[in-house]
């Protein structure tokens, strides 16, 4: 006996292409569905209704599929509280816990609709204090309530804009052939308008910044307020130094683009002024540091998280080592970021891309088509990838920024 089960959809489900996923979902797992009711909006902000009755195989293969169409926020019409268990002991879950999406969730406790809290994919949602947070599994405590199943969760996938922007949902992938420099306008423009209404701008880089001459259209426009936090590793920061002490960047003198005698041990000289200074911030005080990226940071009191890697050297004192620390600190930077621009770090973009909310705004920049694909593969769809040099674009950016 084949099993059967109503759902139903809400809000821009048709130009957002949500409906057609649904119906894609439905059959590429083998069911069936019969649409029950359909109402569509007839102006542009009005929200559209669906209920389908979906059929399985049987119970198991129908729930396999009604947890697929959940993640593109499909719910059952019935309204239930969420199911908890508690944690049996710390970094241990109860089997069948909900796995987040990073798109925002709510969960129904009490009869209560609590939106869930720090929301990110791959996690757990834990309710205490008639609050919903999202933790990860490292931060799992025993007899956290975790929630069970689906019954009482609902999710809201992204919605195409309503104004015709950039960002428009589903823009996805940008090839290196189209005309980037459009592009950079229209970022450049959001940019100005986040910051115009007082909202956040992250910036993750790495040091391919500092090699290719970039550092200097990054320092401007840290200086001039369009950076509110940044994000990288040791190699950033000490490359960033190595330029402003020596000229260089992995011994090569930026300027003239070629090697300097003696040069591969610049990194390690500048690691060592800032550990005898004490720290970065001593450095730039102490007079030591006297320009790039990391000055910058310093002067206008910008924080900037730098985790570490098994590949440093050094690091820097203001490195964090341990990576679960790293992770907490970064997360609780990127709470409230509007706009999180990627440049030229394949690590640490899939890094924060898996911590953030998908209505949060992100670019991706990186000469490796690779970069773009991976960041997208592993679950940030809404970001913009360009495909380019980011010594070409953050000049390019600044310009527009600054002019």
């Amino acid at each position: 006996m084949k099993a059967m089960r109503e759902i139903e959809l809400e809000g821009h489900i048709i130009d957002s292409l949500i409906m057609t996923k649904v119906f894609d979902k439905i059959m590429d797992m083998n069911g069936e569905f019969e649409v029950l009711e359909f109402n569509v909006g007839k102006r542009k902000t009005d929200h559209s209704y669906a209920r389908l009755m979906v059929t399985g195989k049987n119970e198991k293969h129908l729930d396999e599929i009604l947890s697929e169409l959940h993640r593109l926020g499909a719910r059952l019409p019935e309204v239930e509280n969420v199911t908890l268990e508690r944690a049996p002991v710390d970094k241990v879950v109860p089997k069948g816990f909900y796995s987040t999406t990073h798109h925002p969730t709510y969960v129904r406790y009490k009869d209560k609709w609590l939106p869930v809290e720090r929301i990110k994919m791959d996690a757990m949602i834990v309710v205490e204090d008639n609050k919903a947070i999202c933790k990860t599994l490292a931060r799992v405590k025993k007899g956290d309530l975790i929630v069970v199943g689906k019954k009482g969760v609902r999710v809201r996938p992204p919605e195409r804009p309503r104004g015709r922007t950039v960002f428009e949902f589903m823009s996805t992938f940008t090839s290196s052939e189209r005309p980037s420099e459009t592009l950079i306008s229209q970022i450049a423009d959001e940019i100005k308008e986040i910051k115009k209404k007082g909202g956040k701008i992250v910036v993750v880089a790495g040091p391919a910044v500092v090699h290719t001459g970039a550092a200097p259209s990054l320092a401007a426009m840290t200086k001039k307020g369009y950076v509110d936090v940044l994000l990288g590793g040791n190699a950033l920061a000490v490359h960033d130094i190595e330029y402003n002490l020596y000229g260089t960047s992995l011994g090569m003198d930026i300027k003239k683009a070629e090697p300097v005698s003696e040069g591969h041990k610049n990194h390690i000289y500048a690691i060592s002024e800032v550990v005898r200074a004490g720290s970065i911030k001593d450095a730039v005080e102490k007079g030591i540091v006297t320009g790039g990226i990391m000055y910058e940071c310093v002067k206008k009191k910008i924080p900037f998280i730098l985790a570490g890697s098994i590949r440093d050297d050094g690091p820097l004192p203001d490195v964090i080592t341990d990576v679960m620390v790293a992770q907490d600190v970064m997360r609780d930077a990127l709470q409230g970021a509007d706009l999180v621009l990627m440049v030229a770090t394949m690590l640490h973009s899939i890094a924060v891309g898996n911590c953030l909310p998908s209505y949060v705004k992100t670019v991706c920049v990186d000469i490796n088509p690779a970069t773009v694909t991976k960041l997208m593969d592993r679950g940030t769809a809404q970001a913009i990838g360009i495909v380019t040099d980011v010594g070409t674009f953050l000049p390019m950016l600044a310009e527009k920024l600054l002019r």
